[in-house]
């Protein structure tokens, strides 16, 4: 039984009551539209009074809609209920260390326009740019429904404060965010670390077996590693967002490049798309060749190895053994139900599956459990997750 933190507690309240039951609604008509009052009455098992009231009130808020009858089980055909799709629900802002792109999703996800805006060394120029970018797609929403911004960062993040604790591609320190789109836009904001909003995002999007797993750890592979945790269908942040550093545990010596701590015995050193890229240029002989370097990149390493090039392919294959005895360390430390690895990485699955499970595998102690490993399948995982920050708050499916 969990214990109640005393701190944070509050007495129910029959306002909270009613919360709960309109989430519980809203949820079951996004898990199974179309669906009818009845059912809905009927699985929950409120009373259909109850249900037609808060149906009336999702209704009213531009949440459900209605879309013809179903099927008569003998009486009058019921009237089935949906999400309203039309309109933009959330804004969801992806900072990368190569790009940013801006977007709106409607309440399903669906995204509906985006822009790329270019990045800046300089925070007071990038915030500028964002909120020029998230501005025009407010003034554009004739329905006024965008709920709020969701921001996904490349570092470590406190997402109480909405401040950028340190981005270190960026060098950033200390970046309020969060209260600088919300005092020129109005819009509530939420920001949260890359692969904390990766993971939410294969809880809102992901593959049944994860979204429905209550216990999962999210590899992202990107310019460096990030791991998302869930734990009982939340994502586990510790002390002012701090959880899921594992990228910085030391795997061995003499990484390929250099983490962003600038050691070379993190994880993050060898299994990152920099450590990929890193090995396919010493594999092709091309280490010293500046120009060659400056060209290759993460993409084009996957697309050669698909083509056939060796050289590829070993380095992917090598970037996955780095990545499996990381994820073996989870594994063995936290018992997860599933592991996600997220990232360009997944496209190269067939090639990379065998060199990571058989890691795994072979460290994992005879009689412990191990986890389904399994390739992410969002195309765009971040961008999703930072808009997965504002429809979770929506939907009340997690904490963000």
């Amino acid at each position: 039984m969990r214990r109640i933190d005393l701190t944070k507690a509050q007495a129910a309240r029959s306002s909270t009551i009613r919360d709960i039951n309109r989430q519980i609604v809203l949820n079951y008509i996004r898990d199974r539209e179309p669906i009818s009052r009845a059912d809905i009455a009927r699985v929950t098992e409120m009373q259909r009074s109850t249900v037609s009231n808060i149906v009336e009130g999702l209704k009213s808020d531009g949440l459900i809609e209605e879309i013809g009858a179903g099927v008569s089980t003998g009486g009058r055909r019921p009237t089935l209920l949906r999400l309203r799709a039309a309109g933009a629900t959330a804004i969801g802002i992806d900072i990368t260390p190569s790009s940013t792109t801006v977007a709106t999703s409607d309440l399903v996800g669906r995204v509906l326009e985006r822009e790329d805006v270019p990045n800046s060394m300089r925070p007071d120029e990038m915030a500028a740019r964002i909120i020029e970018c998230v501005s025009d797609f407010a003034d554009r929403d004739r329905y006024a429904t965008i709920a709020g911004v969701g921001v996904s960062l490349p570092g470590l993040v406190d997402p109480d404060t909405g401040r950028a604790v340190y981005i270190p591609y960026f060098k950033w320190r200390d970046w309020a965010i969060a209260e600088e789109i919300e005092r020129a836009t109005g819009l509530k904001a939420v920001v949260d670390n890359d692969a904390n909003a990766a993971a939410l995002a294969e809880l809102w999007f992901g593959r049944p077996e994860v979204s429905d797993s209550r216990d999962f750890i999210l590899a992202l592979v990107a310019e460096g590693i990030g791991t998302g945790i869930v734990i009982d269908g939340q994502i586990y942040r510790g002390e002012r967002g701090a959880a899921g550093e594992f990228g910085h545990m030391i795997v061995g010596p003499h990484a390929p490049v250099a983490c962003s701590c600038g050691n070379l015995d993190c994880w993050e050193a060898f299994s990152s798309e920099r450590a990929a890229v890193a090995r396919y240029l010493r594999n092709a002989g091309l280490e010293d060749d500046g120009a060659e370097s400056a060209r290759a990149c993460f993409r084009e390493v996957v697309e050669r190895a698909l083509g056939g090039e060796q050289a590829a392919i070993d380095a992917l294959t090598e970037t996955a053994h780095y990545l499996g005895i990381g994820i073996s360390n989870l594994i063995v430390g936290l018992s997860p139900a599933a592991v996600v690895v997220s990232g360009h990485i997944t496209r190269a699955w067939p090639l990379i599956a065998p060199s990571l499970e058989e890691t795994i595998q072979r460290s994992i102690r005879r009689g412990l459990p191990s986890a389904r490993i399994v390739a992410s399948t969002l195309s765009e995982p971040t961008l999703l997750g930072a808009i997965s920050l504002v429809l979770s708050r929506k939907f009340g499916l997690a904490e963000v």
